[in-house]
């Protein structure tokens, strides 16, 4: 049932980006690997603002939300739940290089659908993100 739940996340999160109109950045390495098994939600990479919109989350497990950034600026991220805030998380992205920040919640503190909103400090920032559920 997590495979066909992961696959629908997937789903739903290009189609969200999709009405957010993000589009791919040109750089061609990668600033997040794929989440694995515990994955709900992956987005590669984008550059500037964006977002995404997913569900499936399930409250008896803890969520964990990681982005990634490289441009020389910040990216601001603000996670909500249910129509409730849950987290908020600023990263610095060096010019060059990598900067990861991560968040862990409480199981229970996310359920069902979530919206996650990043605010970059420059349209040529880079970032990714990932949004887990460990067992």
């Amino acid at each position: 049932m997590r495979t066909k739940n992961a696959s629908t996340m997937a789903l739903l999160a290009a189609g969200a980006m999709t009405v957010l109109g993000i589009g791919p950045a040109a750089a061609a390495d990668v600033l997040l690997p794929h989440p694995g098994p515990d994955g709900l939600v992956w987005v590669q990479e984008r550059v500037g603002d964006g977002g995404v919109v997913s569900a499936g989350a399930w409250g008896g497990l803890p969520t964990v939300l990681t982005v990634a950034c490289e441009g020389d600026g910040t990216v601001r991220a603000t996670m909500e739940s249910q129509g409730n805030h849950v987290a908020d998380l600023a990263v610095d992205c060096p010019a060059g290089t990598t900067g990861v920040g991560t968040v862990s919640m409480d199981p229970g503190m996310v359920t069902g659908s979530f919206s996650i909103g990043i605010d970059a400090s420059d349209d040529t920032v880079r970032w990714a993100l990932t949004v887990t559920q460990p067992e």
